[in-house]
Parts: structure tokens; C-alpha cells; sequence
């Protein structure tokens, strides 16, 4: 049966039955059409308002796989995209009506404890490389929560909780394993195609499709402290003020996460606050624990705290605490701001729109990030905003498609009115889908946003890797 597919001009192409089993002939893992069982689970992805129906579905199992998807993909003039975790908050990982690019099959982790690296293949999850690595106790720079891809959130900056000890995700690759445009395969790192290699390391998925990553790792657990306090919403201006005066002076070791949401049906939160406002400060201790009791005493003697998780525990365990928080299939819708600190406006504010939260799931975030990130010049990478020292996430989450309007505009207003607090930077992998370049501008800095143009029309000057976050203008 032919099959119709969307071209990269905005066309349609026909593929006869005898090109599609061409192109199977030379593939190794699943090619699959909207008419197989595994299609509609295969374009499924973390965000639920993202529904878009690519034509064909390449599930690659190695890079030689890879290889031929993008010079079939090129043959033919198909709209392409890559998708790794599928977590993005945009849901780039789908086209609509051309070829996607599925990497979520290559979950392989190879571990030198010896060098203090990892391999890890695109396909993998942050839990995927963090219960490899953590067996030697070593650890990457990654996310919080699990089920995230490593791919997606590499090669657009990147940050965790060892993000102030270490900086961005993007910092701690040491080199990659690239297919270009043209469908060939490079190594890119400080000695071998430097420039593609700077470009990666931020530039999100212009350039072309890492197959594998090779990270710094450090010294991390297994058993670090960790967990998260939470009190009552009433008290949460008190609790963030005490919140910025305790970041502000935490050494490295110690990250935090302040949240403002209604307490979910959690097991760690009594019944009585189930559905009503809290707030929660989430802390990771990554030193010597008997020191961490010391520095996390303050927080537990602030007010009256109706839950305390903050122990001795994995950190992996650590590492997907957040995950029940963010399940696959609900519909998500972000705003995110970068701020030079915590004032008094921002505490407002916050607890202002806090105040206004209709879904049981949606939240307010500060993550704590300054650090080593700040000691590396703006130009280093392509990820950039090194003068910043919290990133502010209005996360919206909710079940329904018609309660979109509601959750959105709560998340926009928000967003507006937070923005004097900002440093005017903006982190590409929290941008939404109708998000423009004026957003782009915000998160690479007008330098390097130029910089990033100039090796896109050298790297690929016909756009193939258009169904990203464009730095082309």
C-alpha cells in the first residue's frame, strides 16, 4: 500500500511499497505505519496535548540504523524528527506526517570507574545511567526525575542536583558520537570537530543526532541525604523567606527545590492536608552525612512542618523522588523564568499565583542552581546563562482537554507577572511549542545565538533538523 508522507518543504510525498521494503531491507530494528499494533503507543509521548501522527516510525537498534534513517529521510525530502526519552515539554520528538526518528530502544550504559566516565547511549533515561553509575558510587550531572531522556536534556543545557558542584549537564560530556545531515558519523569533543562539539552542548538538536554520550562522572553516594519537608500553604511566605535565606548560604553539596502546589493523596503527607495548599522544600545532601544533619536543621525547626521525608537514602532513590509528580500522559504546559535570587516581590508573587492553582497537579518550582555553573564564561557553551541563580517553573499539569484554557492562562499569568524578576535568560528545554525566537534569543544570548546560526549553515545548510527549537532565525 503506498503510503503519503509530509516533505520537508510542507509537501506530500508517495512511497510505493517496493521504496518502504527497500528501506526495511537495510534496517534492523521496527519500521513502523500507522497501520501496525505498536504505532500508536510508539508516537505517544510524555505530554498528552501533543497528538501529532508521523508517517512512518524508524525504531532504531544501533547507530548503522540511525545512519540510514537520515539518508533515507534525506532521499526522499521527508520532514524528520529524533526522538530520545520523549519527555520534552514541547513534544519535538514528534512530526507530524514525516519520519520519526525513534532512539528510545538504545538504553545500553557502559561504565569506566577506573577514568571516572560513563557511555551511555541516547535512548537511555537519567535512571538508566544513574543505577549503572551508582553500583561504582559515581554519578553524572543529570535531572530529577527518572523517566527523563539523557539526550534531550544533554544537548539542551541540563541541570540536577549536582548542578551546583559541577554546572550544567552539557559541561560534563566529555565527547559524542554524532550523525550529521548528511548521514555520516563523527566524533565530536574538545580535540575532534570542536566546534560541532561546542555546539551540542546547548544547542539542542540542530546539528544532528547524538547516538551516545560519554560523561564526567564524580564521586556521589551510594547513600546521600535527602528528601523533601513540606508545610502548610498558610505558612509559605514564611517558609520561602527562610528558604532564601538557607539556599543563599548552603555550600555546594546541599541543593533544594522549593515547591508550591495542593498536596496530593501521598503516602509521606498526612491525610488531613490531602488537597489543600502546601509548600515543600526538596533538599539532596551529597557530602559527608553526618554534616548534612547539621546544615538541614534549620529547616526542620522552622514553624510547624506536617511532613519530614529528609533521611538517609539511596541516591537513586533520591533521583526519582519526583517522579510520581510528573507520570506520563497528562497534559503539561510550562513557563520558566532564570532569576538572580530570591526578593521579596518574587516570594509574593509566587504565593500569589500559588494561591490560584485549580489543578490538583499543577506547581510552582525553584530550583536551586548556582554554583560552578557561574565560574565558566557565558560563551563556553551554547547553554550560556551562567549569571543565574534559580530557575523559577510554572508547571501546569492537568487530565482533561477542556480545561486547557484554564491551566494555560493561569501558567501565562504567572509567567507576566514574574517577569521583572527574571535575568531575561530563558532555558530551551522548559520553552513550550508556540514559544518563538525572541525565546530562543533569551535562552543562548545574542553571541552565541549568532555563533549557533553560523555552524548550522555550515553543519546542515539545508535544515534537515528543523523539528527543534531553530537557531537559524
Amino acid at each position: 500500500m503506498t503510503i503519503q508522507l509530509t516533505r520537508m518543504d510542507g509537501g506530500t510525498v508517495d512511497l510505493s511499497p517496493e521504496i518502504l521494503q527497500s528501506f526495511k531491507a537495510t534496517f534492523k530494528g521496527q519500521v513502523l505505519t500507522a497501520e501496525d499494533p505498536a504505532y500508536e503507543e510508539s508516537r505517544k509521548v510524555w505530554n498528552a496535548m501533543i497528538d501529532r501522527r508521523p508517517g512512518l516510525v524508524a525504531r532504531c537498534t544501533g547507530t548503522v540504523d540511525v545512519v540510514q534513517a537520515v539518508r533515507f529521510a534525506r532521499q526522499h525530502g521527508l520532514l524528520s524528527s529524533v526522538r530520545g526519552g520523549g519527555h520534552n515539554i514541547a513534544g519535538l520528538a514528534v512530526c507530524e506526517g514525516g519520519l520519526m526518528i525513534d532512539m528510545s530502544l538504545l538504553r545500553g550504559v557502559w561504565v569506566d570507574p577506573a577514568r571516572r566516565t560513563a557511555r551511555a547511549q541516547a535512548g537511555c533515561t537519567l535512571g538508566d545511567v544513574d543505577r549503572e553509575t551508582q553500583l561504582h558510587g559515581l554519578a553524572a550531572v543529570l535531572g530529577f526525575v527518572s523517566a527523563t531522556g539523557i539526550a534531550g536534556l544533554t544537548v539542551g543545557g541540563g541541570f540536577g542536583y549536582l548542578t551546583r558542584r559541577h554546572g550544567w549537564t552539557c559541561d560534563n560530556v566529555v565527547s559524542m558520537e554524532v550523525v550529521t545531515a548528511s548521514g555520516e558519523v563523527v566524533r565530536a569533543s574538545a580535540d575532534e570537530n570542536e566546534e560541532l562539539f561546542w555546539a551540542l552542548r546547548g544547542g539542542s538538536g540542530n546539528f544532528g543526532i547524538v547516538t551516545s554520550f560519554e560523561y564526567r562522572l564524580f564521586p556521589v553516594g551510594p547513600e546521600i541525604l535527602g528528601g523533601a519537608i513540606a508545610w502548610s500553604g498558610n505558612d509559605a511566605r514564611q517558609v520561602l523567606d527562610a528558604y532564601r535565606a538557607f539556599s543563599a548560604e548552603a555550600p555546594r553539596e546541599l541543593t533544594s527545590v522549593a515547591v508550591l502546589r495542593i498536596a496530593p493523596p501521598a503516602p509521606w503527607l498526612p491525610k488531613e492536608v490531602h488537597g489543600k495548599p502546601i509548600v515543600a522544600i526538596f533538599v539532596c545532601y551529597t557530602g559527608k552525612v553526618e554534616e548534612g544533619e547539621a546544615l538541614i536543621a534549620p529547616l526542620r525547626g522552622l514553624g510547624q512542618p506536617v511532613a519530614d521525608i529528609v533521611t538517609r537514602r539511596p541516591y537513586t532513590q533520591m533521583q526519582s523522588l519526583l517522579d510520581a509528580t510528573q507520570p506520563k500522559g497528562r497534559r503539561y504546559y510550562w513557563k520558566s523564568h532564570y532569576l538572580p535570587g530570591i526578593d521579596q516581590r518574587t516570594i509574593d508573587l509566587a504565593v500569589t499565583h500559588a494561591g490560584r492553582i485549580q489543578s490538583p497537579h499543577s506547581a510552582i518550582l525553584l530550583f536551586q542552581i548556582q554554583g560552578a555553573l557561574g565560574e565558566l564564561p557565558a560563551g563556553h557553551s551554547p547553554a550560556g546563562n551562567r549569571d543565574a541563580a534559580y530557575v523559577l517553573n510554572i508547571a501546569g499539569s492537568w487530565e482533561q482537554p477542556g480545561d486547557d484554557d484554564i491551566h494555560i492562562q493561569w501558567a501565562r499569568d504567572c509567567f507576566e507577572a514574574t517577569r521583572a524578576c527574571s535575568t531575561g535568560g530563558a532555558y530551551i528545554n522548559f520553552l513550550t511549542e508556540e514559544e518563538g525566537q525572541d525565546r530562543i534569543e533569551a535562552a543562548y544570548g545574542r553571541a552565541n545565538l549568532d555563533k549557533l546560526a553560523a555552524l548550522k549553515r555550515r553543519y546542515d545548510p539545508e535544515n534537515f533538523f528543523r523539528h527543534t527549537k531553530s537557531v537559524s532565525g
